[in-house]
């Protein structure tokens, strides 16, 4: 099993590229800004030939490169939805700041030629990989994990971070949805299951679940959740 990832961007994004081994088929995940240089050089040292750009959800953050990837290899990208709409307006998924900041009015989104909607529960068999699709809105009402259950790996997206969760105050955001999101999707993997968050360094489920504060509180009532200003990691 071959996972390569690489921060993208000014938002330090995390991109990832899986594939059953060098010299295969892949499948590329959030593709954020900037992100075609790192790819390519992703591609060209483990000669790999993409065949799919999946997305954890619409933030700018994480499909700005899915238009061009996808067009300069013809693949399809895979998003929920909920969030497609974020594909050609995605302004409408930042904070003001970020909007004026990053974007300018000076910045056009198309979607690319070819988009598919992913499902609650379905099983993407794609470059040779099964990788099973979690639901998981609260960050963006599109929001999904990706997992390959037999390697016991989890792509986040923003849902879960090392030591905190995603924001829940932009556009689709929902706090109390992302917190069961988190008790639905999260908490009845394995301890020994590898997450690999849009944001920071990779954890593990038994590491949040026993020090996350988050998690923590959810794991002791799947009722409640904490209190007070709450996460502020990615868009």
């Amino acid at each position: 099993m071959l996972i390569a990832g690489f921060p993208a961007g000014a938002f330090a994004t995390n991109c990832y590229v899986l594939a059953p081994a060098p010299g295969e088929e892949c499948v590329i995940v959030d593709p954020g800004q900037n992100a075609v240089d790192g790819l390519e050089d992703v591609l060209r040292e483990h000669r790999l030939k993409p065949v799919a750009v999946l997305l954890t959800h619409g933030h700018v953050d994480h499909m700005w490169s899915v238009a061009p990837v996808c067009g300069a290899r013809d693949i399809p990208a895979w998003i929920h939805p909920d969030d497609r709409e974020l594909l050609t307006d995605p302004g409408k998924g930042l904070s003001l700041a970020a909007k004026q900041q990053f974007m300018g009015g000076k910045v056009t989104f198309t979607e690319p030629d070819e988009v598919r909607e992913l499902a609650d529960g379905a099983t993407l068999g794609l470059a040779g990989l099964e990788l099973v699709v979690d639901h998981a809105p609260g960050h963006t009402r599109g929001s999904v994990t990706f997992r390959l259950a037999a390697e016991q790996v989890m792509f986040s997206g923003d849902l879960l971070f090392a030591g905190s969760i995603g924001r829940t105050d932009l556009y689709g955001g929902d706090y109390p949805t992302i917190l069961k999101s988190l008790a639905r999707v999260c908490l009845p993997l394995a301890d020994e299951t590898v997450v690999l968050p849009g944001h920071g360094p990779q954890t593990t489920i038994g590491r949040e679940r026993a020090t996350n504060p988050y998690l923590v509180k959810l794991a002791d009532d799947a009722d409640a959740g904490p209190r007070g200003a709450g996460p502020s990691r990615g868009l």
